[in-house]
């Protein structure tokens, strides 16, 4: 902007004066002198607006506030990806207890994973969980092939109708798996959407149990079936009726003599429960990878929906257990393993450190298969 001097100004008033008058001079007479006066009085309002743009471009300066760019991740937020609004954050529950298994303290071999506490001890039993869909040869061969222990599928409420059926394997797959000396659990596929039919699903589980010796919990799978083409019943569940419906089945289920257990993958566990409500029962994790982000605190953990065991045709789920359910207590496991050279780790307390971002793909949580349950 230029600064205009006060002498510059008179001479553009001056002249428009000039050119004004012999305009009238020539015969405009009164109406052209009328409109002399207003250019004039335009003119000097706008040169005296020029003026003080110029006073403040050239004695003002601004100079920009700094933004704080820190901001802790630890204990503070969880980071996660968005389809929409790319990474997005929540804060970490004071309420609800971290994980307690760093991942500095797991070794992959091959398709398996191990986990050790910080004496170098196995501290998780390897087990899968399957249903009607899998088909099982040689329950010994399993057995054979390192699998500690197995969760069956009982029964399930299927996506479109909700309908309750029972898995036609369980009872023939029950009896094999406890011949062949694998300790067992069981888990309902649930498509609840109401207390009343979270209820129902613990009767016919129960009813399923009757005469069966478990060693392992009673594990909740309610899921969101994301492949859904035309879309399915539990789509909309709000978040306080899907945690009342969560906690209708463990409650009816531990009152009925079994060891209540929650499955739920990463995502839909922290978008979705009201995680303070269901303290104190076990959670089974479903976040596939060679080690979970999720930072509260798991006792099974489902890594991998494709490995190969003996005696099994297709590919099956594969699982750490972190504790002894069998056992009185539910006690961590520490077993020793002759074999095992430990690695040298960094074991102090990363559970507050640990970077909370999700590099899970959506697609990646697609868990226990449901692909001929839609009716």
């Amino acid at each position: 902007m230029i600064r205009q001097s006060g002498s510059a100004r008179g001479k553009v008033i001056a002249i428009a004066a000039v050119l004004l008058t012999f305009a009238a001079a020539a015969g405009a007479g009164a109406v052209l002198l009328h409109r002399k006066n207003e250019t004039i009085a335009h003119l000097s309002r706008m040169l005296t607006v020029q003026e003080t743009f110029a006073e403040v471009s050239e004695e003002d300066s601004f100079e920009p506030v700094t933004v704080d760019h820190h901001y802790p991740l630890a204990g503070y937020k969880i980071l996660l990806k968005d389809e929409t609004f790319g990474q997005i954050w929540i804060p970490v529950l004071e309420d609800v207890r971290l994980s307690e298994h760093p991942t500095e303290l797991l070794e992959q071999d091959g398709e398996r994973m191990y986990s050790y506490n910080k004496d170098g001890k196995l501290n998780a039993v390897t087990g899968i969980d399957i249903s009607s869909h899998n088909t099982v040869t040689d329950w010994d061969a399993v057995k054979a092939d390192g699998i500690d222990f197995v969760m069956l599928r009982v029964g399930l409420r299927t996506y479109g109708g909700g309908i309750l059926r029972e898995d036609e394997k369980f009872k023939t797959y029950y009896k094999d798996a406890k011949k062949a000396g694998l300790k067992v659990g069981a888990y309902f596929f649930s498509q609840a959407v109401t207390e009343e039919e979270a209820v129902e699903e613990a009767e016919l589980t129960a009813k399923m149990l009757k005469g069966c010796e478990l060693d392992f919990p009673v594990a909740f799978d309610w899921e969101i079936i994301f492949d859904a083409t035309d879309g399915a019943r539990t789509d909309n569940v709000p978040v306080d009726t899907l945690t009342d419906l969560t906690l209708a089945f463990c409650q009816n289920i531990e009152s009925l003599g079994y060891q209540p257990m929650i499955y739920q993958n990463k995502r839909t566990s922290l978008l979705k429960y009201d995680l303070p409500r269901m303290q104190g029962i076990p959670f089974w994790l479903a976040e596939y990878g060679d080690g979970a982000t999720y930072i509260y605190n798991y006792d099974m953990w489902q890594y991998s929906c494709k490995n190969t065991v003996a005696g099994i045709t297709d590919k099956v789920d594969m699982n750490l257990c972190f504790l002894d359910f069998s056992a009185e207590g539910n006690p961590p496991f520490a077993i020793e393993d002759p074999d095992h050279k430990p690695q040298e780790t960094d074991t102090t307390d990363t559970t507050d450190t640990t970077d909370t971002t999700d590099t899970t793909e959506e697609s990646t949580e697609t868990e226990l298969t449901v692909t001929d349950e839609r009716e």
